[in-house]
């Protein structure tokens, strides 16, 4: 015989100082699940509770996140008896590292309505299924937090990974301050903080994240003040990238000015497409830009809620911040990258950081970085094209904390000064041109279909091989407007071949619409 002790469940109608709480965790690798379940383990015997957790591994990363399970129950005397992992509609306290770890557990059943206390953080980390989805594959948050509210007896969820790295911790600290704040354990804030200060490293910062999540659950919480526009300004901009500030600052007054002169409905977006490009590029560029959003703001009106000129304003963005080997470099040598990197990887202040880019240009990159005479010289002579192509098409890594390595970077970055002479600025910009006069030319017959075509731009997108693959989907998609021509349905066809090819990445799905659509009959005329 072990003990002579009897052990005990919890079974309904327990007495509450016999109950066993249990308490699951999911996370990841990398946001501390471990540290955290040891936390709580620390926090319940420290007031008198006797406690066991263990680890439940996930599949993969991102297939399935490591459960860690505490069960504890008050010190009476008896042992007990506590499981290893937690069991469909027996979890009191269910904690998600991530939004859609939360969706998980309800599917696997751990959450119940009547029981479960619910505490996720509202960050999102993108699963393997949607980033393989060539166009917008994320799946609902608003969905998960509906059905997280209907699903569980409590739900406390915000932005617990924002909180840890506000105070330079993890995110493990600020979820058990959610806890504590919570009340859904009886035990005090001090016994949560003093489990937390008997640790080594980064006591500090992980109790001040502890705080701010405590208050937060608590709804004391202090917002954050909003930040200034001129920051905002300079921060869009790029500052010191023009010969002054005051340069600076009278050029965007300028094109803010015209925006200003817009529909209201259009100036959020005509304002963001705006940022980007002027970003991208300069202040001429920006210019450039309202220029061409202007003819769609000139046929549009406010029967259609100005569809047409948001859709323009949008995707004209994005068409002229294409990417190429200037873009590449440009921002893999700006010093917020950097702090982005440093902070991420966790580097302390006086560390040295060694990061090695990954680089594989082709010819056609190589040749879309020169003037465009003498790049369309070496790509209209196929034997030279492929001679060079020899000597180029292999993969590099570059050291950019090296001199040489981050000079070489910085050099082609600065070329930007001349993109507007390259061959592949003149290339983008004769398919832009043809891509836009398209779509604004279908306006007076079928307005919702030019507000379509100009829909299709999100079919393009990426660099080097991503972005021809990309090309060639948009040009099929638009091929289809011949067979279209006359329909009602018109606009719609277009959108559905375009969900469908941004759905596979194979374009199997798009192939099957492409010969439905050829086997339509011509339709009446749209009057719209």
């Amino acid at each position: 015989m072990l003990d002579a002790v009897p052990p005990f469940r919890a079974k309904a109608g327990a007495q509450d100082d016999e109950r066993v709480i249990k308490l699951a965790v999911l996370a990841v690798g990398g946001q501390g699940g471990g540290v955290l379940a040891d936390w709580i383990t620390d926090v319940a015997e420290r007031n008198g509770y006797v406690a066991q957790s263990t680890s439940v591994a996930g599949v993969a990363q991102r297939t399935g996140a490591t459960i860690y399970y505490v069960e504890m129950a008050r010190d009476t005397g008896r042992l007990p008896v506590f499981a290893l992992s937690p069991s469909q509609g027996d979890v009191d306290i269910l904690i998600a590292a991530e939004l859609m770890e939360a969706g998980r557990a309800i599917i696997r059943g751990f959450v119940t309505p009547e029981r479960t206390t619910l505490i996720a953080s509202s960050h999102r980390i993108a699963a393997v299924s949607e980033k393989i989805e060539p166009g917008d594959g994320r799946a609902s948050s608003s969905k998960v937090h509906a059905t997280a509210e209907a699903a569980s007896k409590r739900f406390i969820a915000f932005d617990m990974e924002k909180i840890a790295a506000d105070n330079g911790s993890m995110i493990s600290a600020s979820l058990l301050g959610a806890l504590a704040g919570s009340d859904a354990l009886p035990f005090t804030r001090e016994s949560y903080e003093q489990a937390i200060g008997a640790g080594r490293r980064g006591v500090k910062a992980s109790l001040a994240a502890f705080g701010a999540a405590f208050d937060r659950a608590r709804g004391t919480a202090v917002p954050s003040p909003k930040p200034a526009e001129p920051a905002i300004v300079e921060s869009a901009l790029g500052a010191g990238r023009v010969t002054g500030p005051q340069n600076l600052l009278q050029g965007w007054q300028a094109l803010a000015a015209r925006i200003d002169l817009m529909p209201m409905a259009v100036r959020d977006m005509a304002l963001r497409g705006l940022r980007k490009v002027v970003d991208y590029q300069d202040i001429a560029y920006g210019r450039e830009y309202l220029d061409r959003l202007d003819k769609a703001v000139a046929l549009d009106s406010a029967d259609h809620a100005h569809a047409l000129s948001i859709a323009a304003a949008k995707h004209l963005a994005n068409a002229l911040c294409y990417d190429d080997m200037i873009r590449v470099a440009d921002l893999k040598t700006r010093s917020t990258r950097d702090r982005r990197v440093r902070k991420e990887v966790g580097v302390k202040d006086g560390s040295i950081l060694q990061v090695t880019e990954y680089f594989h240009p082709r010819i056609e990159e190589f040749c879309g970085t020169l003037p465009a005479g003498l790049g369309s010289y070496i790509e209209n002579r196929p034997k030279l094209a492929a001679f060079l192509d020899r000597r180029i098409n292999h993969g590099r890594r570059i050291r950019t904390d090296s001199f040489a390595g981050f000079a070489a970077l910085w050099f082609i970055g600065g070329l930007r000064r001349w993109r507007r002479s390259l061959l592949r600025h003149k290339v983008e910009m004769t398919h832009l041109d043809r891509w836009y006069a398209l779509a604004l030319g279908h306006v007076p017959a079928d307005y919702a279909l030019a507000v379509e075509i100009l829909n299709c731009r999100r079919l393009i997108k990426g660099y080097s091989d991503t972005h021809v693959r990309a090309q060639s989907k948009f040009d099929r998609v638009l091929s289809a407007l011949d067979l279209l021509k006359g329909r009602d349905d018109a606009a719609d066809w277009i959108r559905r071949l375009r969900e469908a090819a941004l759905k596979d990445e194979k374009g199997d799905m798009l192939d099957g619409a492409l010969k439905t659509v050829a086997t339509l009959g011509p339709g009446p005329a749209t009057g719209n």
